[in-house]
Order: structure tokens, then sequence, then C-alpha cells
């Protein structure tokens, strides 16, 4: 039998060394020297034959397109090795979910609950983020499966579509709007709005507005459904969601409602997405089969 050529300090080394972005912060991290994390990393390099990472002058490391490929593969391989090492361990998988923030508190929740009720030994940690976020991690191992809105993702991703959901407006109850149930984008849009600045998702609800001919003022900005739905709420302009939101209430209990909008408007489009690899997880195949299951329902 050929020896492994890398051992599993060596593999935490490079890991850490992706996850702190420099050799001098994985070093400290790790409390070992720096020079150990720089030989690890050679180590790996020249047993691939091909950097994991790129080097700049005064701004650390970081990975590679063929590094973030290995990386996950990496991560996976350190998690088998540490389940298998474990005496302590339970025996209960554990699948790491990301969930785009505007998604998580609406879909997930739900959808893990309902999971864990007829799979009560499985673990599933949740790992909320924007869209860059969660295809980095998704890229580098860090997570299983990420319930992401599709806005032109990797191909490098597996992708399962979910469910098209059309954006809506959001007004005050005592708006002049409020009782008409339907409007116009340009309607609606002829008060100011409050924008969501979230990556992609802010450029996502503008180019819907500017493909209909309308440019919004921009009242306020916000990363955070729950403050989108207070300002509307209390009169600070009307909002664009796509997210959806049962109450019709904001966080405060002042009443806010839903319009659908008139227009032929390119829907969110919500997904699984995972990276490609040649084994899938029993956990994960089957937390995947569920969600698919759930929204199909």
């Amino acid at each position: 039998m050929k020896p492994i050529p890398i051992s599993l300090r060596q593999i935490g080394y490079v890991i850490a060394a992706a996850e702190t972005g420099s050799t001098a912060a994985a070093a400290r991290v790790l409390n070992v020297s720096q020079p150990s994390v720089s030989l690890a990393i050679s180590k790996v390099e020249d047993h691939f034959g091909r950097p994991l990472f790129v080097r700049s002058a005064g701004q650390g490391i970081a990975p590679t397109a063929f590094g973030a490929q290995k990386l996950g593969a990496l991560r996976s391989l350190r998690a088998q090795a540490q389940s298998v090492l474990d005496h302590t361990d339970s025996g209960a998988e554990v699948l790491n979910l990301g969930v785009f923030s505007t998604l998580g508190p609406r879909y997930a929740p739900a959808l893990i609950n309902g999971f864990q009720r007829t799979t009560p030994e499985a673990r599933i940690r949740l790992h909320e983020g924007d869209l860059d976020e969660l295809t980095r991690w998704l890229e580098t191992g860090r997570i299983d499966l990420a319930l992401i809105y599709d806005f032109g993702l990797p191909s490098s991703l597996e992708i399962t579509r979910l469910a098209d959901v059309r954006p809506y407006g959001l007004v005050a109850r005592q708006h002049p709007l409020a009782g008409r149930g339907k409007v116009g984008l340009a309607e609606l849009l002829e008060d100011p709005l409050i924008l969501v600045n979230l990556p992609h998702s802010r450029d996502y609800f503008l180019t819907l507005a500017q493909m209909n001919g309308v440019r919004p003022r921009i009242a306020h900005e916000t990363g955070s459904v729950e403050m989108l739905r207070a300002m509307v709420a209390n009169h600070m302009g009307v909002g664009l969601l796509a997210t959806d939101i049962a109450q019709d209430t904001a966080c405060d209990g002042q009443p806010i409602t839903r319009l659908d909008l008139t227009d032929p408007l390119v829907p969110h489009r919500i997904a699984l997405a995972r990276a490609p690899h040649p084994h899938t997880a029993p956990l994960v195949a089957a937390f995947q089969d569920h969600v698919v299951n759930s929204f199909a329902a």
C-alpha cells in the first residue's frame, strides 16, 4: 500500500491559511510558527503540482480556482477523518446548510423541522450569508448545500430549481394605494423607494424598475427585510420584495399592505445549490429530496 503523502496536520494548516487569508494569521490561530504553515502549503502544492494560493504583497493569500476546488475536497477529507477517529461520536451525521439571509427566516426553520421529524438523528448547522459568501462557502466545502436565489451563480455549481416567485410592492396600510390589491410598478414608484441593498438583490430591483421605464427615487437602503417592512409601515417610503412573508404587520406592530404588481416582471428563482462531488453523502441527498418535495407540495 502506498503511503499517504500528506498528513492531516498539513491539511489543517492549509485550510487555516485559506480561512484566515495569510500564513501569519493561520500560525497565530494554530499556535505554531509561520514557517510551519508555509512549509505545509508548499508540501501540498508540490504534491498536486499546482499552486493552491496566489500571493500578493501586503494582501496575504487567496485560493486559486484549482485551490478552491481542492480546499473543498480537503475539508471533506478532514471532516471524514475526524468523524472516524472521534471515539465520542454518537453516529449522528452533520449537514452544513447555507441560507441566503432574506430566505432563511421564511423557509429554513420549517424545512429543518420537517426533516428532523423523520430523521431525528441528523444534525443541521445553519450558516447565513449573502450570495457571494454562500457561493464561496460552497466552493471551499464549508457548507454542503445552500438555499439561495439563482442570480447568475457560477456554472461550477449544481443548481436545483425550487420555485419562481414574483416580486411585489409594499405600502403602509393608510397609503392611498393600499386598497387597490394590485398596482403598476410605475405608479408604485411615484413614491420614494426603500431598497434592499444586499449584493445582487439591489441590482435586481433597480433593473426591474429600469426595464419598465422607471427611475426610482431612493429614500433609504437596508440589508434587513424586517427593517424595510418597518420603514414602509411607518410611511418612510414604499417597498419592493420577493420573499413571501405572510404577516400583515411589521415587527413594531404597524400594519402593512402587500400589492401585486401588474407588470411582466422577471421572477426571483429560489434554488438549492451544491458543489459537484462524485459521491453525495446520504444525509445531503436525503435533505435535498426533502426540500424539493416540500416546495413541490
